[in-house]
C-alpha cells in the first residue's frame, strides 16, 4: 500500500484521479476548495483545506510523508495568466516548489505532474506534436507548466525525486465547472440542457484534441504505479473541429437549439493536436473513450445535476 497525496484533489481532474488511486492505497488531498468541491470525493478521503503555497500545506507533506504526490492543483485560466502573470507564476511555480521541497529528504519518492500539451508547444510545426516538439508557449500558463517540469527535472537529478509529467490535451468530462475558464464541452452542455442556444467563436473550423477525463485519470494511475520518468503527451491524437463538437452536443442535448457564431478570440490557435504514441509504448496507456461516447457520458452527468 502506497501513501499518495493529491493536490487539487477535490477538483475536476484531481477528483477523478483520487477515484482511480484510492483502491489499496492511503490517499489524502490538499485543496483550497476555491474551485474544487468536497462532494467530489468519498467521505473516507482526508481533505486538508489549504493553499498549496502555505507553510501548513508544506507541513502536511512533511508529516504525511507520501510515496507519491500527484500535483493537480493549478491556476488554469490562460486569460488570467496573461492578465495577472505574477499570480499565475506564484500558484503554478511557487506552489509546486512548496509541495516538493519536503521531498528533498525523501529520495525515491515520486511526483506525477499535470502539465499542458497544446499550451506549451504553441503554434505547431507538425501535427500531431510529439514530446520532442520545440517548446514555444503562447501564454504565461503554458510557460509556467513547462517551468514546473524543469524544477522537477532538477529535483530528480539533484535529490533523487523521480517524476512523470503528463502533458494533457483538452480535457473534458463530468465534474468540470462550466463557469469561468472552462472547456467548451462544459459550457455548451450547461447551456444546451438549460434550453439555450450556444455560440462558437470564430469559424468553428479550429481544431482541438479532446481527451476524456476518465482516460486522463487512468494515465495518472499508471504513472503512480509505474513511476516512469519523463514527459508524456496524454491525448487522443485526433483533431476535432469545434463546430463538429458543438453539433454533436446540440444533437444529443437540445436538437432545436441554434448554433451562433461570434468573433474569433485574439491569438487563438487554429489547430492543436498532440501525439500520444510515447505514452502508449512506455506507459502502456491509450485513450478508451471517443468523443461521441465521452460527450454522451458528460451530458448524462450534467442532466443529473451532480455538481
Amino acid at each position: 500500500m502506497a501513501k499518495i497525496l493529491v493536490t487539487g484533489g477535490a477538483g475536476f481532474i484531481g477528483s477523478h484521479i483520487v477515484d482511480r488511486v484510492s483502491l489499496g492505497n492511503e490517499v489524502q488531498v490538499i485543496d483550497d476548495l476555491s474551485s474544487g468541491n468536497r462532494a467530489n470525493l468519498p467521505p473516507s478521503v482526508k481533505v486538508h483545506e489549504l493553499d498549496i503555497r502555505s507553510k501548513e500545506a508544506a507541513h502536511v507533506v512533511s508529516s504525511f510523508q507520501p510515496d507519491v504526490i500527484v500535483h493537480a492543483a493549478a491556476q488554469i485560466s490562460v486569460r488570467r495568466s496573461m492578465e495577472e502573470p505574477a499570480l499565475d507564476t506564484d500558484i503554478n511555480i511557487n506552489g509546486l516548489v512548496n509541495m516538493i521541497t519536503p521531498l528533498r529528504d525523501r529520495s525515491g519518492s515520486h511526483v506525477v505532474f499535470l502539465a499542458s500539451g497544446g499550451s506549451c508547444y504553441g503554434v505547431q510545426d507538425v501535427y500531431p506534436a510529439p514530446e520532442t516538439h520545440r517548446i514555444s508557449p503562447e501564454s504565461i500558463y503554458g510557460l509556467s507548466k513547462w517551468v514546473g517540469e524543469r524544477f522537477l527535472e532538477f529535483w530528480s537529478r539533484v535529490w533523487g525525486v523521480s517524476y512523470t509529467s503528463l502533458r494533457l490535451s483538452n480535457v473534458y468530462g463530468p465534474r468540470q465547472n462550466p463557469h469561468g475558464e472552462a472547456g467548451v464541452v462544459a459550457i455548451f452542455s450547461e447551456r444546451l440542457l438549460a434550453g439555450k442556444d450556444i455560440t462558437v467563436n470564430g469559424s468553428g473550423e479550429q481544431t482541438r484534441d479532446f481527451v476524456y477525463v476518465g482516460d486522463v485519470a487512468d494515465a495518472a494511475a499508471k504513472a503512480v504505479q509505474s513511476r516512469t520518468q519523463g514527459e508524456f503527451n496524454i491525448s487522443t491524437a485526433i483533431e476535432t473541429t469545434v463546430i463538429s463538437l458543438a453539433t454533436a452536443l446540440r444533437d444529443q442535448a437540445s436538437p432545436s437549439a441554434k448554433i451562433h457564431f461570434g468573433p474569433a478570440r485574439p491569438g487563438e490557435q487554429l489547430r492543436s493536436v498532440i501525439d500520444n504514441s510515447l505514452a502508449k509504448s512506455v506507459l502502456g496507456w491509450s485513450p478508451q473513450v471517443g468523443v461521441e461516447q465521452g460527450v454522451a457520458q458528460t451530458l448524462s452527468w450534467y442532466r443529473t445535476g451532480n455538481r
